[in-house]
């Protein structure tokens, strides 16, 4: 459904089954995207999408809380990242916004993303290697709060999404190009306990702009209303009459 998606890598003579129908692995290879494919049984159907960023979001397997995509759009437009961009990302978690990244800056920026994690560290990895995304992004397994960001240098942007922030902020600023243009840094913390300590390390690094963001979403149904006019008016007053 368009709540529950489910990543499939597709080979031959393979077959996916689902509680709505089972699903052909040779009947789908050569569809192109967009497709409606029935299920086997004649009842179920899917729809064969493009991989993209957005979709690994939602399907992705959780080995952290992960960033959805209204805070992955405003954090990307925050820190101005564009084609080109070469981005600091700790610590890489589930991998979503690692991949929203890597799509970002293409072929012509970086991703240094830094895992302290090790297990998380060799799954990223392998899904990185699987997505062709192993060129834009740079992974190392490393507690950046004490060791730091190296080989990461002349960043753009740092995003920091570790428990303790401030401890880190330090040697954040010692890979940002600092002398021939503006850079940012973009902390996301769950409380505010962890924005206080990360506003005072910030401030005492000589940071300035420092700003506190909280990113909240609301629904809207889209609906068409056909406003009355004067002789409906006239018509409805006439009626009750």
């Amino acid at each position: 459904s368009r709540d529950s998606l489910q990543p499939v890598i597709v080979h031959a003579g393979e077959t996916t089954h689902t509680r709505y129908g089972s699903y052909s692995h040779s009947n789908l290879i050569g569809r192109p995207f967009g497709s409606k494919v029935f299920a086997g049984n004649g009842r179920g159907f899917c729809h064969v999408l493009r991989p993209t960023p957005e979709l690994w979001s939602m399907s992705l397997p959780h080995r952290t809380q992960i960033l959805y995509l209204p805070d992955i759009a405003y954090i990307s437009a925050y820190l101005d990242i564009k084609p080109g961009t070469r981005v600091v990302e700790a610590g890489t978690g589930s991998g979503s916004f690692s991949h929203s990244l890597a799509r970002t800056v293409g072929t012509s920026g970086k991703v240094f993303s830094f895992e302290f994690h090790e297990p998380r560290y060799e799954q990223a990895k392998l899904e990185f290697e699987n997505h062709g995304l192993a060129e834009v992004i740079e992974l190392r397994h490393r507690n950046v709060c004490k060791d730091g960001f190296s080989p990461a240098s002349d960043v753009d942007s740092v995003f920091l999404d570790v428990p303790a922030p401030w401890e880190a902020i330090d040697k954040a600023k010692a890979v940002l190009a600092v002398s021939n243009r503006m850079t940012r840094i973009c902390c996301f913390s769950p409380c505010i306990e962890q924005v206080s300590k990360t506003v005072t390390a910030l401030q005492t690094q000589g940071f300035s702009h420092i700003t506190m963001y909280e990113t909240l979403v609301r629904q809207h149904d889209a609906a068409i209303y056909q406003m009355p006019t004067i002789d409906d008016a006239i018509d409805k007053l006439k009626d009750i009459e």
